[in-house]
C-alpha cells in the first residue's frame, strides 16, 4: 500500500511507504474519536533531535508525516520551521487559527489557538510536548539540549538569515534561530550553529474534518 505525502502549497508531494519509517513505537492514540468530539491540533515532537541540515523543508515535513502515520495519526504534519516559500505563523490554515486550540500529543491543551504563540503567549503550565514515540521532550535523556528549531522572528515570519540554509545545511559556520523549550515560549530568539542537534516540533496543519480551502 502506498501513502501519498501533500507536501507544503506550492511544493511537490513526496511519496513514502506505510511502516515504521518514522520509527515509531507503536505508542496508542484514540485520535479518531478524540477529533471527533473536541475539534483540536496537534503539536508534537520528532522522536530524536535533529541538526539544521534536514535535507530542506520537505525533508523535514516528511519526518514530521512519517512518524505521525507510524503511530496512527490521520492529521497533515508538517515542521514548525519557517521555510524559504513559507512563514511559521502561516502553516496552519486560516480558518482554524482563532478557533482550535494546540493540545499535545496527550490531548492536554498548551496554547488557546495558534495564533497565541505569535503573541508572546508561553506554553500553559505543568503540561509537556510530547514526541511521536511518547517521550517528554523537558524531561527525557534523548534531548540533552532543550532547544528547539524555528528559523523565525519572534512573530513566526522567516528569518533567512538564520535558517541553516533553508534547512539543508548542518554546518557550525552557519547559524538557525532557535528557542530555549524551558522558557515554555516557542519563539525566543536564540541564533545558534546549524551543527547542534536540536528538538524539531511538528503541527497538525488543519482540523481533520474541516474541508474548507486555506
Amino acid at each position: 500500500m502506498t501513502l501519498i505525502f501533500q507536501g507544503r502549497p506550492g511544493l511537490n508531494g513526496v511519496k513514502g511507504e506505510k511502516g515504521d519509517s518514522g520509527g515509531g513505537s507503536g505508542y496508542g492514540h484514540p485520535y479518531s474519536l478524540r477529533c471527533d468530539l473536541f475539534p483540536q491540533l496537534h503539536l508534537i515532537a520528532l522522536n530524536s533531535p535533529q541538526k539544521g541540515g534536514m535535507r530542506g523543508i520537505s525533508g523535514a515535513d516528511f519526518l514530521c508525516f512519517s512518524q505521525a502515520q507510524a503511530i496512527g495519526m490521520k492529521g497533515t504534519f508538517r515542521a514548525f520551521l519557517s521555510s524559504k516559500l513559507e512563514d511559521l505563523n502561516s502553516i496552519v490554515y486560516s480558518s482554524n487559527r482563532e478557533n482550535v486550540p494546540i493540545v499535545n500529543l496527550k490531548d492536554e491543551v498548551l496554547f488557546d489557538n495558534w495564533n497565541r504563540i505569535f503573541s508572546d503567549s508561553r506554553m500553559r503550565d505543568n503540561v509537556s510536548i510530547y514526541s511521536f514515540d511518547g517521550k517528554d521532550v523537558l524531561q527525557d535523556d534523548t534531548w540533552p539540549e532543550k532547544m528547539m528549531w524555528h528559523g523565525s522572528t519572534s512573530r513566526g515570519q522567516r528569518n533567512v538569515d538564520s535558517y541553516c540554509e533553508a534547512w539543508r545545511v548542518g554546518e557550525r559556520a552557519l547559524t538557525g534561530m532557535a528557542s530555549p523549550l524551558q522558557s515554555r515560549s516557542l519563539l525566543q530568539q536564540s541564533s545558534s550553529s546549524c551543527s547542534s542537534s536540536y528538538i524539531v516540533l511538528c503541527v497538525e496543519n488543519s482540523y481533520i474534518h474541516d474541508n474548507r480551502q486555506r
